[in-house]
């Protein structure tokens, strides 16, 4: 019975995390109809992605120490991504015609929101323990967005040549080597810094939600890509965290830490995916559409979710 009532604790707390965190997303939505071609989304796109973002990695990076405890957890995580990265490579042209339906599938099926909800859902579901496994997979899933999904949005629009160079044109990658840099030599940073990085961090997070809410208001159900958002949500929300589930029990992992991977996998598409898609004129509307259903779908599957990760783990 205790435990019966703990884990239906766990299912609510789950699914007030994801409530409360997309109260940002109504007003950014609120904000776009009331005020329509007055709200330039594209210059909050530009502020968060070149000053609010990066503020954000460098803080995240230096939370906790890196050393080896930690390094499984994102090693088994690339492993997994690019097993199902394999599979879209093999699938895309298949299933679209279109070179930027492949494009978005390919650049937004994997990368999911693992720092704006998955960690005040680890949190929720885990304890404060949590916090630093679920940053190191945020950081992760950051490399894997700015490197891969960066070349995959743009490069219907550049050579390949040029998506290459606009990858290191992202400042969010130069900020993560030098977040790395200070955690590894173990760099002092002021109170004051730390304060600074922190007011920032949460300024970013907040302004993505914005974000969404603004590309959400813009929606309209008649012309919404559903194929290209159902494609899309089958491999985040089943395929990613079927491989995951293979590929975490054939590994040695402890079961609080591979609750926890496994967790991640299975949250829906990240808002960050409207930044770059909108940065490299990628269908930004149906990369929002597809967010929207992700997001759907999840509070829908999470209790199932937190079953298969009780069964497995016993956590």
């Amino acid at each position: 019975m205790l435990k019966s009532a703990f884990f239906k604790g766990s299912v609510i707390e789950a699914l007030l995390s994801v409530a409360t965190i997309y109260f940002f997303i109504v007003i950014g939505f609120i904000l776009k109809r009331t005020f329509k071609e007055r709200i330039d989304q594209k210059s909050f796109i530009l502020l968060n992605l070149y000053f609010l973002q990066p503020i954000l990695i460098f803080w995240g990076l230096t939370r906790a120490p890196i050393n080896f405890e930690f390094i499984i957890a994102p090693f088994l995580y690339f492993c997994i991504i690019f097993v199902c990265l394999a599979i879209l490579l093999l699938l895309n042209k298949r299933i679209f015609s279109d070179s930027k339906d492949q494009s978005v599938y390919l650049a937004a099926s994997l990368v999911g929101n693992t720092g704006n909800l998955g960690i005040p859902l680890g949190i929720a579901l885990f304890g404060i323990a949590s916090v630093p496994y679920t940053s190191i997979l945020n950081i992760a899933n950051v490399f894997f967005i700015y490197i891969f999904s960066v070349y995959f949005f743009a490069k219907d629009q550049f050579s390949f040549k040029d998506s290459l160079k606009s990858i290191f044109k992202i400042p969010a990658i130069w900020f993560s080597v030098i977040a790395i840099v200070f955690n590894y030599y173990h760099i002092p940073i002021h109170m004051h810094f730390e304060r600074v990085l922190e007011m920032g961090s949460y300024a970013g997070i907040v302004m993505q939600l914005i974000i969404f809410g603004i590309y959400l208001s813009e929606i309209r159900i008649k012309t919404t890509a559903w194929k290209l958002s159902f494609h899309i949500t089958f491999v985040k929300l089943l395929l990613l965290p079927f491989v995951g589930l293979i590929v975490i029990l054939l590994s040695d992992l402890d079961g609080y830490v591979a609750a926890i991977l496994l967790m991640e996998l299975m949250v829906p598409l990240a808002v960050n995916n409207v930044n770059l898609a909108a940065l490299y004129n990628c269908r930004p509307h149906d990369v929002t559409s597809a967010i929207l259903i992700t997001s759907i779908a999840f509070i829908v599957l999470i209790y199932f979710y937190l079953e298969i990760i009780k069964h497995f783990f016993g956590v």
